[in-house]
């Protein structure tokens, strides 16, 4: 086996295991659900409404921020778990602050999509102005 061989089963192995990384946040976080249903309709919708490709990639730009803060926020909480097992007010104290990432991402998410998704919404829906 080359060297080659190696690498690229090394970076399948890397998926494995980010791939389990997900399906453990999906099974253990509940808000992940929310993010799930959150990204399936903004995805959906800028399919539907054909959005260009620049919106397109700002959609999804917001949306892995939201992903990538659930995740820091779980593995943040895990470890705090680990260290303080007994309760700490600047472990509480770290975890809401972690938790006020994922909502500052959530929000500007949810805005970001108002605002690139909105316009075309409403005017395919004839309520445009």
């Amino acid at each position: 086996m080359d060297k080659h061989d190696n690498f690229f089963r090394a970076r399948l192995r890397s998926i494995g295991y980010a791939l389990a990384g997900l399906r453990d946040i999906l099974k253990t976080e509940h808000n992940a659900w929310v993010h799930t249903f959150c990204t399936a309709v903004a995805v959906s919708l800028s399919a539907f409404l054909g959005i260009d490709t620049v919106r397109f990639v700002l959609i999804i730009i917001v949306i892995s921020l939201v992903w990538i803060t659930e995740a820091f926020n779980t593995v943040l909480e895990l470890v705090i778990d680990i260290v303080s097992p007994e309760y700490s007010e600047t472990a509480r104290r770290a975890k809401d602050i972690a938790a006020t990432a994922v909502l500052f991402a959530a929000a500007g998410a949810l805005l970001a999509g108002v605002v690139i998704l909105g316009p075309p919404l409403l005017s395919r829906l004839g309520l445009a102005g």
